[in-house]
């Protein structure tokens, strides 16, 4: 990790932001396929859409705490994340988990960690510098 100032808020955060995505994985998605009430299933493959983005911003988010050395960490982390998230969506009755949305996972993760390689990686140094610079007594 970083040498953050708030590194357990980090962490904390991080776990908040993992378990959040768990759960939404574990949601019954009634309002997403539901004529009655729209959702989005007029949008093609919005779930892969979703996954994507969704592993996107949490590659974005690990490579804001890690040193670059550590980058593929963060890929086999969150892809042993996403296949858990399939995994429990098995196991459950109403959900189904889709080796496709494996791959958008994937996808996501490579796009966050390019972001991360241009420029956008130890973003998390970059905003506690903000922080301390604009720090009102």
């Amino acid at each position: 990790m970083l040498p953050l100032r708030y590194a357990r808020r980090w962490q904390i955060a991080s776990l908040l932001l993992l378990f959040a995505v768990l759960a939404a994985a574990l949601t019954p998605v009634v309002w997403f396929w539901d004529d009655r009430v729209g959702g989005l299933r007029w949008f093609q493959n919005v779930d892969k859409w979703l996954h994507g983005a969704t592993f996107f911003i949490l590659a974005v988010w690990f490579t804001g705490m890690v040193a670059r050395s550590r980058y593929a960490w963060v890929v086999v982390g969150l892809l042993v994340f996403g296949f858990v998230i399939e995994g429990c969506q098995y196991l459950v009755a109403y959900r189904s988990a889709d080796w496709n949305d494996a791959g958008a996972n994937a996808a996501g993760i490579l796009l966050g960690i390019t972001l991360a390689l241009v420029g956008m990686g130890g973003w998390c140094e970059r905003v506690e510098g903000y922080w301390a610079n604009n720090k009102t007594s």
